[in-house]
Order: C-alpha cells, then structure tokens, then sequence
C-alpha cells in the first residue's frame, strides 16, 4: 500500500511540473532594426542619461518636476501599479490556510419545557496543495500583471517628460518667430514712413507706398496669430503639468545646448529600455501563465481541511468545555462533467497568447522605426540648418545692395526691395524652424530610446 502511495505521489508531481512551466522570452530578430546606415557598433545611448542631463534648462527642469508630481495620467498609472501590487499579495496569501471562526448558540424547548441551551465553539482551516501548479501560474500572472503595470507607469512618465519638452520647445520657437517678425514690422515701419516722405517730393509714387502698407500689415496680423498661440500654448503647457492657466517662465531657442553626436546603442537594449515593449513583454508572460492554469483545471484540486472546537450542552458557561470536537480531512476534486469547457478555456488562452506574442514582436519593429524616424529628423534637421546659414547671408546681402540702389535712384526698384526683404524673413524663419525640428528631433530619439522613465 505504501508503495502503490508513492507511486501515486510520484506521478502527481511529474504531472505538476508538466503544468506549471516559467515564463522564457520568445527568440527576437534584432539585427537591422534601426534600419540601414544606423551605427550600432557602440552599447552607449543616450537614453541611459537622465533627464535632466539631457535638458539641461533649468526652467524647463522646473516643469518637468512639476509635471511628474502632477500630471493626471502618471497618477492614474501609479495607482494601477498600486492595485497590480493587492492583486500579487492577494494571489501569494492564496498558498496559506484558510481559517475561519463560526461560534452558535442555540436555544430549543419542546411542549413548554424549560429551554435547552446548546453552545458550539469551532474553527475550521483549509489549505489547498499545489500540485499541479493552478497557485503557482495565477501568483507568476499576477507578478507579470505588477511588472506590466509598473512598465505602463514608465510609459507614462516618457511621455510625460518628452510632452512637457516639446510644449517648452515650442514656447521658444514662438518667442523667436515672434522676434523675427516684430523686427521685420519695425523695418516696414521705417520704410513706409521712407516712402511717404519721398512720394510727398515726388521721389515715389502711390503704388510704392501701398505696397510698403500692406507689408506691415501683414507682419503686425502674423504677429497677432503668433500671440493668440503663444497663449494657448502656455494654457495647454500648464494644463500638462496639472496646473491652473498661467504665464510659463522660460528661456530662449538660442540658449539651449545639445549634444553635437547622438548614440543609439545595440537594438536589443530597447528590450530593457522602452517600457511599451516591457508592457507588451509582460502581457505575453500573462497570457503564458493564464495558459498553464486553463490546463490545471483538467487536474484535481487536492485540498486539507481541519476542525477544532467544542461543544456545551448543559447550559454552563461557554468558556466551559463540555465536549471536544475534532475532525481532518482530506478532499480531492476531480472535474468530470466540464471538460468541453476546460478544452475551450485552454484553446482561448493559446490564441490570446499568441496574439501576444505578435503585439510584442510589432512592437519592437514599431520601436526600431520610431529610432530611425527621429535620428533622420535631427539628422536633415542639422544638415538644413547649414543651408539655411549660408542662405541668409546671402540674402542679407541681397536686401543691403538692393536698398541701396533703390535710394541712390539708379537701379533697384522698391519690389525688388520688397523680394529680398521677403525672401530673408523666410529663410529666417525656415532657419528657426529647422533649429526646433534638430531639438525635436532629439526629443523624439531620447523617448524612442526609452529614455526618462526613471
């Protein structure tokens, strides 16, 4: 008997490890996922820097801290985070005994007799054996449940961080649009006052002057607009970083300072780094472990459960034992009639984990496109920058030579004046822009890097 017990023990924990299986991530491609022409040579990145190293204005640094104290979503996220961690106590404190407390009391009395009191003082446990794994693969679900939630919350602070940057960022690129143009309507202001005085001794005629007019005009309504959004820009900013409506204090476009080469590092680190493949990560060991309890079910559930109490049936106090009662038993539950539903479980839980599987595998293609979008934004974004340089003095060159043959009356015209003066604010502004689409474009690599969720 004994032997043919042993046997039977034996059996059971073979078929305990064939149920429960630990988590181990799924092969990944990561050659050439940054795309062709990215050097991958060196493991360094900048996502490893902190954020404030990176945006190194103090103003901006500012915000950003405000921002992670206050920001609605983070909180959501650090809440999240809070319950995924209940649910993992929740799920370890299931490998304990039950117990449980259930005192009675009762009085009986038959054809008027005198009542007959009974007292009854029990407590009972019950503790299931794991065998066959169903605690173990629901507690490393919960787990994965926790590492996803807390990934989630990273995902969050990324965003957060490269949101309150941009907002900033903008706020300076207007500033300056702001600048230019305000610099631009003084000049048209002087010309206009120019023209006036010469077409008053005969020197320029009517056409000159409306042209000059209607210049300044259009520079004082660009400055309106830019007003209108530099405002709506610091509502949203401060909106960000759960605060009420309010001026943002801040620098400008031309201080700022950024590394002069980026890092990406080696493709696989974004496995650690980016807290969406993270999250995609752990809700495929999910759905793993959710697959090792839909086959559990097909097992029995072995369970102990013991009673101890006593019982009073003679009316003295309770806390006088009468009688002693205890009981142990052993319970095993074999499921015998919902085996079509436990095939229809287990088969529901394979495909959710494979779609998983497919989430995660997108979502690192997703990430290394997102690395190679953002480098060849600041890449173009500095090369155009050059151009722009070179660009403006030329133009500068322009608007200097063409008004002075306009004044000397031997050459230029006022709608070749008019052109030049055009043609360099373009470029000046082509030139601001392209200065925030190099910052944004760090921005956008430092986040596809799976920077600032520290």
């Amino acid at each position: 008997m004994r032997r043919i017990l042993t046997l039977f023990g034996a059996a059971l924990l073979m078929a305990g490890c064939s149920v429960y299986r630990p988590y181990v991530r799924p092969a990944v491609q990561a050659d050439g996922l940054y795309g062709p022409g990215v050097a991958q040579g060196d493991t360094a990145s900048i996502a490893t820097l902190h954020w404030s190293e990176l945006f190194t204005d103090p103003d901006l640094q500012a915000l950003i801290r405000i921002g992670l104290e206050n920001n609605t979503d983070l909180a959501v996220a650090r809440l999240r985070v809070e319950q995924a961690e209940a649910t993992l106590m929740a799920s370890r404190l299931a490998y304990l005994p039950s117990a449980t407390l259930s005192p009675q009391g009762q009085l009986s009395s038959f054809d008027g007799s005198k009542p007959a009191k009974t007292y009854n003082i029990g407590a009972s446990a019950e503790w299931e054996l794991d065998i066959f794994g169903r605690l173990t693969n629901s507690k490393r679900r919960a787990k994965a449940a926790l590492l996803q939630s807390d990934a989630y919350r990273q995902a969050v602070q990324t965003q957060v961080v490269s949101a309150i940057a941009n907002a900033y960022y903008n706020l300076l690129l207007m500033d300056t649009q702001l600048d230019i143009n305000s610099r631009t309507a003084a000049v048209w202001e002087e010309n206009l006052r120019t023209y006036e005085a010469r077409m008053r001794v005969g020197e320029a005629n009517g056409a000159a002057v409306a042209q000059a007019r209607a210049s300044k005009l259009a520079v004082d309504a660009a400055i309106l607009t830019l007003r209108k959004q530099v405002r709506a820009q610091e509502n949203a900013l401060s909106t960000l970083i759960g605060q009420m409506p309010q001026a943002i204090r801040r620098g400008t476009l031309a201080a700022q300072h950024f590394p002069d080469s980026l890092s990406v590092g080696v493709p696989l680190q974004l496995l650690a780094r980016r807290p969406d493949i993270r999250q995609a990560e752990m809700a495929l060991a999910q759905a793993h472990y959710a697959t090792g309890e839909a086959r559990s079910a097909f097992y029995p559930r072995i369970t102990l459960s013991g009673r101890a109490g006593w019982t009073n049936t003679d009316g003295s106090a309770i806390i006088n034992p009468g009688n002693w009662l205890l009981s142990a038993l052993a319970g095993l539950t074999q499921p015998l009639f919902n085996r079509g539903q436990n095939i229809a479980n287990l088969r529901i839980a394979k495909s959710q984990r494979q779609e998983a599987l497919l989430q995660f595998r997108q979502s690192l293609l997703k990430a290394g496109a997102e690395v190679n979008d953002a480098l060849s934004q600041w890449q173009t974004a500095r090369a155009r920058i050059g151009v722009t340089g070179e660009q403006i003095a030329s133009l500068e060159e322009a608007v200097k030579s063409t008004t002075s043959l306009m004044e000397s009356s031997t050459g230029a015209s006022y709608i070749e004046v008019l052109t030049a003066r055009r043609d360099l604010l373009a470029a000046e502004l082509a030139q601001v822009q392209d200065r925030f689409d190099e910052i944004q474009g760090v921005i956008s690599l430092y986040h596809a890097l799976g920077g600032g969720g520290e």
